[in-house]
């Protein structure tokens, strides 16, 4: 890419201007940075993990996951109780995602507008934003027959009157390889990393690769310059040269964990404390089923089906509701994940081919026992999210591992094992629920993941509990928006990137206005 700066590589300080510097290139960054440059502000890009592209994607999990995702795809909450899988590289978790692509669900505006004063978050208001960026991500319903991992969660569900529907998914000449997570070897996901970045450095934008953000220096109550650390060769550790730049507004992209660490690294104006509180993730459980025929689960694009039915039919603010989907079943993802040590898990591994895997994203952040994580700064300022998993989730996890078991089981499973340390594989959903009712539900013994993470900087109408506006201004200094999924007030109750890139996409066109006084382009 042109503009692009790998500043492991730099021999001396860099100080650099712009009209406006954006912090992250994952959804939200990403989109920003079009949207700026192509109405002629100078834009910089800072962005902590690498710069690779289509060569650099040889879908083997030994390689990607070191090099494209936080702490090598082994981030995990403070007590280890949660796997957090999150980008680390040019593009974010858009380079790593499963493209699955939703319009962020009608209950949940609604929620925002009535518990957060968030009045113009309505249908009508983001309908043209999310139908920009479907356009320009080439979001449609995935056309192919599902893989088989995919059609068994569509044929099982079907069995017990449970309705499915196909997953819009953000692709463009799919070759339907099943390896979206170890980044797109051949382009076809819609990524920002071959989207709105290399459009953003066509119309001038610079990209700074391996720099950390370290703070921000303010001046009154404006922000006047951006402190980097440039990172070692390994991309891990700070280096000898400092990247800084002077700009007119910063918008920070960092993600749900990384953007509020960049505000508590910088001491900003919080006088309420909301800074990493209302951290949300989509707590996920697992059920795995031993299948009589193969599965390749590994094959075939990763997620094209799922299920709301336990989202809809659950009142929003009750007890926990759970979307279900499917992953892929990689080697180094399965292994990681499966229960059990020694002989037991290499029986488990043995049959990967014939094991069939759902899902279940759970809700988080609609009821008054539902507060989330906080993220909070290690010893070496690094962020770390606190996420205590309690009786609330754990009903939600109950419930969810039995519905999953029977879907399987209605699909023709041999046998179900759920991902909890006390499990064994059961041959009947009366033997599956009779065991799952009798789990004890602790953290390590339950197996708990998630990919998608959101909060941390809330926006809402009011600044005592609230970080940012609705449109993304911080509150308390006059020259900062915050751009991306920490904004968001609850989790979402569907893969977040769509809504990330529609409001972003909003709330970035009215700065560009803001800054240039005349509307923003279209993208």
């Amino acid at each position: 890419m042109n503009n692009a700066i790998d500043a492991s590589m730099l021999d001396a300080d860099l100080h650099l201007e712009a009209d406006v510097v954006i912090v992250g290139s994952g959804a939200g960054g990403g989109t920003t940075a079009e949207i700026l440059s192509r109405a002629g502000l100078r834009v910089i890009i800072v962005e902590e993990g690498p710069l690779r592209t289509s060569a650099d994607f040889h879908m083997v999990e030994r390689e990607a996951y070191p090099q494209l995702y936080q702490e090598s795809a082994g981030r995990r909450t403070k007590d280890k109780g949660i796997l957090i899988l999150q980008g680390r590289c040019v593009g974010g978790s858009t380079t790593v995602n499963w493209a699955s692509s939703f319009r962020t669900p009608l209950s949940t505006l609604a929620y925002w507008r009535e518990q957060f004063g968030l009045h113009d978050y309505t249908v009508e208001e983001l309908a043209p934003w999310f139908a920009m960026m479907e356009h320009r991500l080439n979001v449609h319903p995935w056309a192919e027959a599902p893989n088989e991992n995919n059609a068994i969660l569509q044929r099982g569900a079907k069995k017990i009157g449970v309705p499915t529907k196909v997953i819009p998914r953000n692709v463009k000449g799919c070759w339907n390889l099943g390896y979206c997570g170890m980044g797109c070897p051949v382009n076809a996901k819609q990524s920002m990393l071959v989207t709105t970045i290399p459009a953003a450095l066509d119309h001038g934008a610079k990209l700074i690769s391996r720099v950390r953000a370290q703070k921000f220096i303010a001046s009154g109550s404006q922000i006047t310059t951006l402190v980097c650390s440039a990172l070692d060769s390994t991309g891990l550790q700070p280096g000898p040269h400092s990247v800084i730049v002077s700009a007119r507004h910063f918008v920070l992209s960092a993600g749900a964990i990384g953007s509020p660490a960049v505000l508590l690294r910088a001491k900003v104006p919080d006088p309420y404390r909301q800074i990493g509180t209302r951290t949300f993730l989509h707590p996920t459980v697992i059920s795995a089923a031993t299948m009589p025929e193969a599965v390749n689960g590994f094959s075939g694009a990763p997620q094209s089906i799922y299920s709301d039915h336990f989202l809809s039919t659950q009142p929003i603010d009750g007890p926990v509701g759970y979307k279900l989907e499917v992953p892929p079943i990689h080697p180094v993802l399965t292994a990681t994940t499966l229960i059990g040590f020694g002989r037991q898990h290499a029986e488990l591994m043995a049959q990967m081919p014939n094991v069939q895997v759902i899902i279940a994203l759970m809700r988080d952040g609609f009821n008054a026992q539902s507060q989330g994580g906080t993220v909070g700064l290690k010893s070496d300022s690094t962020p770390l999210l606190d996420y205590p998993l309690d009786g609330y989730l754990w009903d939600g996890a109950r419930r969810a591992l039995k519905s999953m078991a029977a879907v399987q089981f209605a699909a023709g499973a041999k046998s179900v094992l759920p991902m909890h340390e006390n499990a064994q594989a059961y041959t009947s959903l009366a033997q599956a629920e009779a065991a799952i009712d009798a789990f004890p539900m602790e953290v390590a013994r339950m197996h708990v993941v998630s990919a998608h993470v959101m909060g941390g900087c809330a926006m809402g109408a009011d600044p005592k509990s609230s970080v940012v506006d609705g449109a993304g201004r911080f509150h308390h200094l006059d020259n900062l928006h915050v751009f991306d999924g920490s904004v968001f007030p609850t989790s979402i109750g569907a893969n977040p990137q769509l809504s990330i890139y529609g409001i972003v996409s909003r709330n970035a066109s009215s700065l560009a206005a803001q800054l240039t006084g005349k509307p923003a382009p279209k993208i």
